[in-house]
């Protein structure tokens, strides 16, 4: 997240107890992969904390490198595919399904080039003010931020769910304004984003969960 190690903290541990709140309100398993997003973000924004440590020298060299590696995977290879998949799983329609698979593929895609060009260096991250900008020496990074985002939101978008569509529009305005104003940031200031914007997903299940009589099958 932004700002500072602490705000990383603090927003972790919020939007992790969020996460864990969500996991409670789950009706099904194919539910479990959306409602286990916050959580998921909300460890992403714990680990960027040893990041910013590791840059201030609060901690070791070796800690805070392994931290931005992890944060990196999670940010760049594991959520293009998840957030995808993840959407699928709870689609009840199946060809809304259908239409998810292209996001999912290309999700996938950028995961594995994201991948090879980290693993042939150099990976770096720097403080920047108000943030911390990470780098990969990407070559047509535009291109890849924006399958990145077409992985990501586009899901959100084809989904039956009303709900899922307002979020997935709203996270799509962000992160073009995102990655239009920062790019070197993008990393950070997209996942500190959808760490809070996944509280959205918590208030969904909640309010699925006290609005829908007990006998249905079905999320309203």
């Amino acid at each position: 997240m932004c700002f500072s190690a602490q705000a990383d903290l603090v927003g972790g541990v919020v939007v992790g107890a969020l996460g864990i709140d969500a996991l409670r309100h789950v009706r099904r398993p194919r539910e479990l992969a959306i409602a286990s997003l916050p959580l998921l973000l909300g460890l992403h924004q714990l680990i960027e904390a040893f990041v910013w440590w590791g840059l201030e020298g609060h901690v070791s060299q070796g800690v805070g490198n392994t931290a931005m590696w992890i944060y990196l995977i999670i940010a760049f290879v594991v959520l293009p595919v998840y957030v995808p998949l993840a959407v699928i799983a709870i689609e009840p329609v199946v060809d809304r399904r259908q239409q998810m698979i292209p996001f999912a593929v290309a999700g996938a895609g950028v995961s594995v080039v994201l991948f090879s060009v980290m693993l042939r260096g150099p990976v770096t991250a720097e403080l920047a003010g108000l943030h911390i900008a990470y780098g990969i020496g990407l070559p047509y990074s535009t291109a890849i931020v924006g399958l990145y985002v077409l992985a990501t939101c586009g899901s959100l978008l084809a989904s039956s769910y009303p709900a899922f569509r307002i979020f997935g529009a709203v996270n799509l305005c962000v992160v073009c304004l995102l990655a239009w104003f920062q790019k070197n940031g993008f990393a950070s200031l997209w996942c500190a984003w959808a760490a809070v914007a996944s509280g959205a997903i918590v208030a969904y299940l909640r309010l699925r969960t006290s609005r829908a009589p007990q006998a249905t099958t079905i999320p309203a």
